[in-house]
């Protein structure tokens, strides 16, 4: 599957001040990790945001978010996929980002 590409050239203008950044391609997205964590991601036209586990269900109270599903049905706990419309204006895409750099935030370094 094909990852929108004006989609994450938003997201990695969002992220452009992030010195620890790194981009990995994987199953047909792309993954921006910062500080050696994955925190946000673009698959199909959604924006994957890592909000953790204790964020989960809160996230998916939000208009336009469902749980994230890998190959198999497995829905891993802790990251959501935003569908266009809850990412249209760059507020939006912006408030997304920040809340999976304030999870990875808590993480240990890598």
């Amino acid at each position: 599957m094909a990852y929108d590409q004006a989609l994450a050239a938003r997201v990695r203008n969002a992220l452009s001040d992030v010195g620890d950044l790194r981009e990995q391609k994987m199953m047909g997205a792309v993954c921006f990790m910062v500080g050696g964590h994955m925190c946000c991601g673009v698959i199909g036209a959604a924006l994957m945001v890592r909000v953790g586990r204790n964020g989960y269900e809160a996230a998916l109270t939000q208009d336009h978010v469902r749980p994230m599903e890998m190959s198999g049905g497995r829905k891993p706990r802790g990251f959501v996929l935003v569908d266009p419309p809850g990412v249209e204006t760059g507020d939006a895409l912006n408030r997304w980002i920040t809340r999976g750099r304030g999870f990875v935030s808590t993480l240990p370094e890598k």
